[in-house]
C-alpha cells in the first residue's frame, strides 16, 4: 500500500506540490512565449508532456550504461530524439498548430523542466517512478499553461479555445501581448501562493 502511496505522489508532486510553472518557476521561456491562446498553451504542454514521459522513461533505462562523463550531452540526445518526434508529427499533422507555435518546438530539447527531471529523478530512479514523474510534471506545465492561455485568451479576445464567451469589441488588447504574458502570469501565481498558503 505504502508503494502505491508513494508512486500516487510521484504523480501528483508535478500537478500540485511542485507544479513547473506556478511553483519552481521553471520553463518561463516557453509559458510566457506560447500562451496568447489556450489551445496553444494547452498544445505546447501536452508536447513536453511526451518529450518528459518517453525521456525520463529511456534515461531511467539506460542511467547504468551511460558514463558520467558524458551523462548531460547523451540525456540531451535522447531528449532531442524525442522533440524531433513531436516536431515531424505535428508538421505533418497539424501544420497550423506547428507554424504556430514555431520556434518553441525544437526549444523543448533545452527546456530546463524536461534536463532536470532526467537528472534530478529519471537518473537515480526506476522506470515506472520516471515514467509517473515525467506524466506528473508534464501534465502540470499543460495545465499551467492552458490556464494560462484560457486567462489571456478570455481576457484578450472574449473567447476561450476559440469559442467566444462575449464580444471581441470589449477585449483588453495587452493581454494577447507579450506584456500580458507577464500581468497574468503574475497574478496566477499570487492566487495560488494564497490558496497553497491557506492549505
Amino acid at each position: 500500500m505504502s508503494n502505491k502511496n508513494s508512486s500516487f505522489s510521484v504523480l501528483l508532486n508535478g500537478l500540485i506540490k511542485e507544479n513547473p510553472t506556478f511553483v519552481l518557476l521553471l520553463g518561463m521561456c516557453p509559458t510566457l512565449g506560447t500562451t496568447s491562446s489556450a489551445i496553444n498553451g494547452l498544445s505546447m504542454g501536452l508536447a513536453t508532456t511526451f518529450v518528459l514521459v518517453c525521456s525520463n522513461a529511456v534515461i531511467s533505462l539506460l542511467k547504468n550504461i551511460i558514463p558520467d562523463k558524458v551523462r548531460i550531452p547523451a540525456f540531451i540526445v535522447v531528449i532531442a530524439t524525442f522533440v524531433t518526434i513531436v516536431e515531424m508529427v505535428m508538421q505533418a499533422y497539424v501544420p497550423a498548430l506547428f507554424e504556430s507555435l514555431g520556434l518553441f518546438i525544437p526549444l523543448i530539447v533545452v527546456n530546463c523542466i524536461v534536463l532536470g527531471r532526467a537528472e534530478a529523478f529519471a537518473a537515480k530512479n526506476n522506470v515506472f517512478r520516471s515514467l509517473l514523474d515525467g506524466l506528473g510534471m508534464g501534465l502540470g506545465f499543460a495545465f499551467a499553461l492552458a490556464l494560462l492561455g484560457s486567462v489571456r485568451e478570455l481576457l484578450g479576445t472574449g473567447k476561450i479555445f476559440d469559442f467566444p464567451v462575449y464580444p471581441e469589441s470589449y477585449g483588453i488588447l495587452i493581454m494577447v501581448l507579450a506584456p500580458g504574458a507577464f500581468i497574468a502570469l503574475g497574478y496566477l501565481i499570487a492566487v495560488i501562493n494564497k490558496l497553497r498558503k491557506a492549505e
